[in-house]
């Protein structure tokens, strides 16, 4: 293959020929501008996208040929709100580019970013981005990177700079390879020129040799490198690269790239180790599958002839071009113009019905396939496993769908998504974005899997988001792609009234107004329950006081006036009524008319304000944190009303529960964050309902 594409077909044949590759860091550690200069170094014209808050939001898609192999470079958003995105990069691909800033080191929210990365197992090659604003020297920094992403974190690159080893104003004009001494110059402007390096560039890394080779005998597993490292024999540069390549393919040891973004250092080190130490498709383990059944059918092999898996990774929507899909084939061959069947079976995997995401089945005519090569989307006729193509138009298939042979239909588990824990309370800014707001409500479903809808305390329509950012790309796609203008309102907390204290109450419906009259009264006790215990009906009525066909009319009536509240309009919980007696009539009583006494007895019983109370809803919240900020964090939860349940340590986490009432966790999603220094997530439960402090009371 050519090592650069004129924005024409890339055709690939052979899944080895393939590298899936997903860059990850923090916000602000350079990782877009690291993703643009990849781009650059071989995709001729290519000029770069524009980093807007839609592109910086979302998983990015764009190939280029390096060598003999393609790559797929995704690039995943840094903010924490779109750890969906993230996770969705991370199942399409295969290895990774973990990208450090070495100005401002590793900090919390890039810890849980590397875990997210350990967890699915992939290689990892460290960018060190910013070099050339490093505050401490190249030493300083790895040895930050190994405290912070473990002793594996090794660099086969060193910086040089123009007037020596130091840090400082000196600019980085290449590197040295710690195990080939040969030097890298980027200080022309043109391509870098690759020469032998000479005793000053030696005096670089020898620090980095020793533990680098003893890094490649652990990991590579190979003896002979072993007995010839103790005996001092260079193997030769060829030897040493194979084993370093072995190593990174393993995820145990993370090469350490030095790279700056305005001079493309560290550019052709990465395309390099991308092309022969990151493992091809082939390698990389594919997600396992169940049939429709539930039954696991196993993983699918990465074989073009085997029957086709493939999933949907993200999903696009405009109101003129209509969906474009980023699909990850795992096996098998899609073509154009094939059949397909596509699956979203959420429920098998979770437990339960996802309502936003509801499970489906249905068959779909693949239109076109199309090949991200730089910035521009060129048609091809068909994809083999191992790729990762963008499909438009799918009707049916939205974000983590499956898409199967219909004669072999299995399903591939979703990723974990994050949990929708900051609400975002909405309506209709008019009566004609009322008419619109449901369909793009649905259709932000399908693009977002994050997102979740729901009705909140009287039928308030309240969008779950993961966080600021999430809440304001949702406001900005509503009204730019869809014409829907909503107004922002304060979430409505599920309040609930309940009695304290018995109290006992009479209550009548009589009116005569010629012809049939109405009449019932009805003489009541209502006494509270323990919390959760709902209502009970307790008819003690004797002698016929109140006809036997009429008593289901005053539970009726009763329970009726319990959901509309008694004293502040929130549903009444947790009460036993007791019908003890009551009057009729032999003409004008009536069901409605014990019905109305029913409630006018409860509003009556209810008049002395010591005998009812408010209650609001509490959740029971699990709070995973580094152990370092444990301290900061209960005591926020004290200041929340918190109840301290426990906590159990894991390591360097520790998980602490508390109940806490609704109305303190609004922004709780925000504040846990800066607390927290990134490292923090939480989850909540429905917990039950407490007396609510009188001072609170709305």
């Amino acid at each position: 293959m050519s090592s650069r594409v004129n924005n024409t077909e890339i055709q690939v044949n052979d899944p080895d020929d393939v590298r899936n590759v997903v860059l990850v860091g923090t916000a602000g550690s350079g990782k877009t501008s690291l993703f643009e200069n990849l781009l650059r170094a071989r995709v001729a014209g290519y000029r770069g996208e524009k980093s807007d808050a839609e592109r910086l939001s979302q998983l990015y898609l764009a190939s280029l040929v390096t060598g003999d192999v393609v790559v797929n470079l995704l690039d995943a958003p840094g903010n924490p709100d779109f750890v969906g995105e993230l996770r969705a990069g991370i199942r399409a691909a295969d290895a990774a580019i973990f990208v450090v800033s070495a100005a401002d080191g590793v900090d919390g929210a890039a810890r849980v970013l590397w875990e997210e990365c350990a967890a699915a197992h992939l290689p990892r090659i460290i960018a060190l981005s910013k070099m050339d604003a490093a505050r401490g020297s190249f030493d300083d920094v790895v040895e930050e990177l190994k405290d912070a992403l473990g002793a594996g974190a090794l660099p086969t690159h060193v910086p040089v700079r123009s007037g020596g080893a130091g840090p400082g104003a000196q600019a980085v004009t290449g590197t040295v390879g710690v195990l080939s001494h040969r030097f890298r110059d980027y200080a022309g402007g043109g391509d870098p020129v690759l020469v032998e390096g000479d005793e000053r560039h030696a005096e670089l890394v020898e620090t980095h040799r020793g533990p680098l080779m003893e890094g490649l005998i652990q990991e590579a597993e190979d003896d002979e490198l072993m007995d010839r490292y103790l005996e001092g024999d260079d193997p030769g540069r060829e030897y040493l690269l194979g084993d370093l390549m072995r190593a990174t393919a393993g995820a145990n040891l993370f090469p350490v790239v030095p790279v700056v973004a305005s001079s493309g250092v560290g550019t052709e080190e990465l395309l390099s180790l991308i092309e022969f130490g990151f493992p091809t498709p082939s390698l990389h383990p594919n997600p396992t599958t169940v049939q429709l059944t539930g039954e696991e059918a196993g993983p699918p092999p990465t074989d073009p002839e085997a029957p086709l898996v493939a999933q949907v990774i993200r999903t696009t929507t405009d109101p003129f071009a209509g969906r474009l899909s980023m699909v990850r084939i795992f096996a098998g061959t899609l073509r154009a113009d094939a059949s397909v069947h596509v699956s979203g079976h959420r429920s098998f995997f979770a437990g339960a019905e996802d309502a936003t995401h509801p499970d489906h089945d249905s068959a779909e005519r693949i239109g076109q396939i199309q090949h991200a090569v730089g910035s521009r989307l060129v048609a091809k006729d068909h994809a083999i496993a191992g790729e990762i193509v963008m499909v438009p138009k799918l009707a049916h298939a939205g974000t983590g769908d499956t898409l199967s042979d219909p004669d072999h239909v299995v399903v591939v588990p979703n990723w974990r998504t994050p949990e929708a824990l900051l609400p975002l309370a909405i309506r209709a800014a008019s009566r004609n974005d009322e008419d619109k707001l449901a369909t793009a409500l649905q259709r932000l479903a399908v693009e977002d899997t994050d997102v979740r809808l729901a009705r909140g305390a009287s039928d308030q329509l309240v969008l779950w988001t993961t966080g600021p950012a999430h809440a304001d790309l949702l406001l900005a796609r509503l009204k730019d792609r869809y014409g829907v203008n909503v107004v922002q309102e304060d979430v409505k907390i599920a309040l609930r009234e309940t009695f304290v204290a018995k109290a006992s109450a009479q209550g009548r419906h009589v009116k005569q107004s010629g012809g049939h009259g109405q009449y019932a009264v009805v003489t009541i006790e209502v006494e509270p329950l323990e919390r959760g215990a709902g209502f009970e009906f307790v008819d003690k009525v004797v002698g016929g006081a109140v006809p036997r066909q009429f008593i289901p009319s005053v539970e009726k009536g009763a329970r009726a006036q319990l959901e509309r509240g008694v004293v502040a309009g929130y549903p009444m919980v947790d009460v036993r009524v007791t019908l003890l007696d009551g009057k009729a009539h032999a003409v004008d009583s009536s069901d409605m008319a014990f019905q109305m006494a029913a409630g006018a007895a409860l509003k009556e019983a209810a008049s002395d304000p010591t005998v009812t109370a408010v209650l609001e809803p509490v959740d029971l919240v699990e709070v995973t944190v580094s152990e370092e900020y444990m301290g900061a964090i209960m005591t926020d939860l004290s200041a929340r009303r918190g109840q301290l349940q426990g906590q159990d340590a894991d390591g360097r986490t520790v998980v602490v529960r508390a109940l806490v009432p609704q109305l303190e966790l609004a922004r709780y999603a925000i504040d846990l964050r800066g607390l927290a220094h990134g490292s923090g997530t939480f989850h909540r439960t429905f917990h039950g309902y407490e007396l609510m402090p009188p001072h609170l009371l709305p």
